[in-house]
């Protein structure tokens, strides 16, 4: 069994106020969900949230980087994960305030599965 790094421990630490929070093991590195959402991934070391349109200037004003990797050793691919905010490691509140906001972006990327749709077809055909 793969052991969890002293970095990621502290993260874990970091987030105990996310419950339900589990970690995942995933292509050399780790996803931090909550109610079966990804809302981080954690590779070398490195924390990424969650990001979209929503909120990804956020990100790009503080000069964070996407977490990117190459394929096929010849193409760059960009994930909607950005590297967290040095001060999310400095105060807890701003830890809360970050991930909020990821779990808000993992929130509205979430697809609607297909009972869910069929319920919403429901309820807009009595409406």
């Amino acid at each position: 069994m793969k052991r969890h790094s002293e970095h990621l421990n502290y993260l874990v630490e970091c987030m105990a106020f996310i419950q339900d929070l589990r970690v995942r093991a995933m292509f050399g590195g780790y996803g931090l969900y909550q109610d079966d959402l990804i809302f981080a991934i954690v590779v070398n070391d490195v924390l990424y949230l969650k990001s979209d349109a929503a909120i990804k200037n956020e990100f790009t004003r503080r000069g964070l980087q996407p977490f990117t990797y190459t394929v096929r050793s010849d193409k760059l691919v960009t994930m909607q994960y950005f590297e967290a905010p040095p001060d999310v490691f400095e105060q807890p509140e701003i830890m809360q305030e970050w991930t909020q906001k990821a779990w808000g972006a993992a929130l509205r990327a979430k697809k609607p599965r297909a009972a869910e749709l069929e319920r919403w077809a429901s309820w807009r055909a009595d409406q």
